[in-house]
């Protein structure tokens, strides 16, 4: 059953509030949201308030990702009246795992708008299947009420569905399911509660879902795992709670209340060396070995709610070293004291990176491994960049101690990652010098890198454009690249600080509807965006790439759930199959092997659609930018459609640190044989972590031969087969496994019968 496109907003006579709240009545709006820097700004979205929380759905506002309308798109606490910004891109019920959604319509109903309550029903369609969502507000409280009721109406089962409510923040950071680690995607039998929350110093938001057996995106998805029979029908419910403060205690209380769990309480109060109340103090509470939640010590106390149990605590602050921490046990209705002193103050590393023998400056991402790294990420980062101006200098605020720190300057690619040992004193301020030696030159052969998949802080993108570019010029990429959400809004920053660092910066866009994503480029820099994602066809999106002046069209991910190809194999891509895209992308946070398998293919038949590659980055502090990049050779001037031309052509080869240079012919271009005869391909292949295998690939993806290497380099000479047919391609492994994937070398073999003419 599919729905019309047409709604029902079964409410009238509602007046627009504006921030800040008059009352703490529940107050339901219609029009542009008021939540500051909201996303929902259509006439007929919907804007649901009460003295804790604001939140909005896109009724006719286009949602992120190609989702359909009628979704969550704002959310925002409310503080003494006042409504904070906007802090999440989408929080709202998924029916399978980010896979396409196919939906031609919805109902929008306000059930209830009262002082007391508001409640709001939307359905939307999914294919077959229709999901039915309630949100339920009450005055006075400070979580909203999730109910969804995912109903198969078709004749086909659904299997092995992946469904669920969603956070996802855009902005601040992630503090995932307690027991589950930094897993992206895992099961929840080791998991210590049922929530997630994003958060930063003056807010947080918390996702409690009690049916979740595994997450995604490092818990941003709460999924269960279950099949719907014909007619068979699933309820779901959760809340999003919403705090002003980056403080986890209120989030702890509502957990126990809902549970009933028996309980009680952990107070005192912590202070520095010199008695006072250090600025950002916080007690971080760890259960079985894991962080578990942390409560704020304003001026120096704190006090919140834990289950009955068996706990590690500890003090800790802004630029503070942890205190001791003390193993306790909190009994049901008891308190237990803690009082945590004498917390010691920050010191000051100052580094200069440069390159050896030239004594040049070197862009350089830092990261510590050993020693104090603050578990709350507002209290301080793991990983810090060198400046832009000045390049090669950093200053790093760190809590005393005694660490290790890793020096990625092109790490795996141009340089080995350099280590160095330090040990800070309160107050102390102490300067290094490292060297960095440069181990290959790719740039001297006109060989030149970019990481072709790049988010900053546009929807869940969470790393500023400046950042984004110290990111990628720390790890040694030649171009700069960004491709925001449906989003040109950062291209202005990105020129500008690329420019002052005379590195071509490459305008991009990722189209991002729910059954596929691509990201053309380079694009006419600022150009806006005019189709909408989530009703295009696969013809309107491509379209849109061609206008927008993009040389290549790639396809990001094209197997995974929101992939075109995985899609278009599922019948749900609206327009079919289109053939007008150039690229496929090796993806660092994915499986490549179909990508790879399918370019195989595509080859075996003669189509020359060759690689991207880029690292899908959202978060440069946490991801490894540039860890996939692709290399192209650019004889003349290197710019952005230069660059874009290269690929194109198939000049050019994906690596996650290799580097290839083919001697008697290059990637992309032909060689010509006579007849059956063998042929011969050379390349020079180095790995400055050293060379493990190469691999001579032919028609089919077989492995024609394989050679073990060692060193950092290595002369390949390989042997064309007699019967090889349409083309070779080169793999080449170092000694960590990471890999290098060259586009094809294609073969025409000719005989001489076939090139004269007859004497007749």
């Amino acid at each position: 059953m599919m729905l019309s496109q047409s709604w029902r907003l079964l409410a009238a006579g509602v007046a627009v509030v504006a921030a800040p709240l008059a009352q703490a009545e529940v107050s339901v709006t219609r029009g542009a949201t008021v939540i500051p820097d909201g996303e929902a700004s259509a006439a007929q979205d919907l804007t649901i308030t009460n003295d804790h929380l604001a939140f909005a759905i896109a009724v006719e506002s286009s949602p992120p990702w190609g989702l359909p309308r009628g979704t969550l798109v704002d959310l925002a606490a409310v503080d003494d009246g006042e409504i904070d910004l906007d802090r999440v891109a989408f929080a709202d019920f998924i029916p399978n795992n980010w896979s396409a959604w196919p939906n031609d319509g919805k109902t929008v109903e306000v059930i209830e708008d009262s002082p007391e309550r508001a409640v709001v029903r939307i359905a939307r369609n999914f294919g077959e299947a229709m999901v039915t969502t309630t949100y339920t507000l009450e005055a006075g409280s400070d979580q909203l009420y999730l109910e969804t009721q995912f109903e198969n109406r078709g004749d086909e089962p659904l299997e092995a569905l992946r469904s669920g409510f969603t956070l996802w923040p855009d902005t601040g950071y992630l503090f995932g399911v307690p027991g589950l680690g930094d897993a992206k995607e895992t099961v929840a039998e080791a998991a210590l509660s049922d929530r997630v929350v994003g958060y930063d110093r003056d807010w947080a938001m918390a996702l409690h879902a009690p049916y979740f057996d595994r997450i995604n995106y490092e818990g941003r998805d709460m999924y269960l795992e279950h099949s719907l029979a014909p007619g068979e029908s699933r309820t779901f419910e959760g809340w999003l709670q919403v705090v002003p403060e980056g403080d986890l205690a209120p989030i702890v209380a509502a957990e126990v209340e809902r549970k009933e769990l028996p309980a009680g309480t952990l107070e005192g109060r912590l202070s520095a060396v010199d008695g006072q109340a250090p600025d950002s103090g916080l007690v971080m509470v760890e259960k079985n070995g894991h962080p578990y939640a942390w409560t704020l010590a304003d001026d120096g106390r704190f006090s919140m709610p834990l289950p009955a149990g068996d706990y590690r605590v500890y003090a800790t602050a802004e630029g503070y070293a942890n205190s001791e921490a003390s193993q306790l046990t909190i009994a049901a209705d008891a308190t237990r004291q803690v009082d945590f002193t004498e917390l010691k103050g920050p010191g000051t590393l100052t580094l200069s990176v440069r390159e050896a023998g030239s004594e040049l400056p070197r862009d350089a991402r830092l990261t510590i491994v050993e020693g104090q790294q603050p578990a709350v990420e507002f209290l301080g980062k793991r990983t810090f960049f060198t400046k832009l101006e000045p390049a090669g200098q950093a200053v790093l605020s760190l809590a005393p101690g005694d660490y290790r720190l890793a020096v990625n300057a092109g790490a795996g690619f141009t340089a080995e990652t350099r280590e160095f040992d330090v040990s800070l004193e309160t107050g102390e301020q102490l300067h290094k010098t490292l060297d960095i030696q440069r181990q290959a030159d790719p740039n001297a052969r006109h060989w030149y890198g970019a990481d072709l998949h790049h988010h900053a802080n546009v929807l869940e993108g969470t790393t500023p454009p400046g950042m984004v570019v110290r990111a990628q010029l720390a790890t040694d990429l030649d171009l700069t690249f960004i491709s925001d959400h449906d989003s040109t809004a950062n291209h202005a920053t990105f020129a500008e600080l690329s420019a002052k660092r005379g590195v071509p910066f490459i305008p991009s866009i990722e189209l991002s509807a729910s059954w596929g994503h691509m990201n053309p480029f380079p694009i006419t820099q600022g150009a806006e965006l005019q189709i909408d994602p989530g009703t295009a066809s696969v013809q309107e999106v491509i379209d849109e790439a061609r206008r927008l002046n993009a040389v290549v069209v790639p396809l990001n991910h094209p197997y995974n759930a929101y992939g075109y190809l995985r899609n278009l194999s599922d019948g749900k891509v609206p327009g079919g199959f289109d053939p007008r895209f150039d690229l496929l992308e090796l993806n660092a946070e994915v499986e490549n092997a179909e990508t790879i398998a399918q370019a195989h293919a595509l080859w075996d038949d003669g189509t020359r659609i060759y690689f991207t590659a880029g690292t899908d980055t959202h978060d440069a502090w946490n991801q490894l930018t540039g860890r996939i990049r692709m290399m192209a050779r650019v004889p003349g001037e290197l710019t952005p459609r230069a660059f874009a031309r290269a690929l194109e052509d198939g000049h050019a080869y994906a690596t996650q640190g290799p580097l290839l240079y083919p001697k008697n012919a290059k990637f992309g271009d032909t060689l010509r044989l006579v007849g059956d005869a063998e042929g011969e391909w050379r390349v020079e292949a180095v790995a400055v972590d050293g060379l493990a295998e190469a691999r001579l690939i032919g028609s089919g993806g077989e492995v024609l031969e394989t050679r073990e290497l060692s060193g950092q380099r290595a002369e390949l000479a390989f042997t064309i087969p007699a019967d090889s047919r349409g083309w070779v391609a080169l793999e080449v492994e170092d000694a960590d496994g990471d890999v290098a994937w060259s586009n094809p070398l294609w073969l025409a073999r000719f005989t001489q019968s076939e090139l004269l003419t007859s004497d007749d």
